[in-house]
């Protein structure tokens, strides 16, 4: 099981949205993902560093 994956849930632990849950929709490379969050508004979907993320056993499918 790769803890890293489109689908993820997991929890931020750094930065403005840190302890909210977050899914994974993309991977851009080693280091980052991007994530979407329903508890931003504005702009949901965003890149967020590979290391500031907690992966929960939870997996959205599409």
């Amino acid at each position: 099981m790769a803890a890293i994956s489109v689908g993820r849930v997991c929890v931020k632990l750094k930065g403005r949205d840190a302890g909210e849950k977050v899914v994974i929709t993309k991977i851009i490379d080693k280091n980052f993902v991007m994530v979407r969050s329903a508890a931003r508004k504005k702009n949901p979907e965003r890149r967020c560093a590979i290391v500031h993320l907690e992966p929960t056993e939870t997996v959205v499918s599409a």
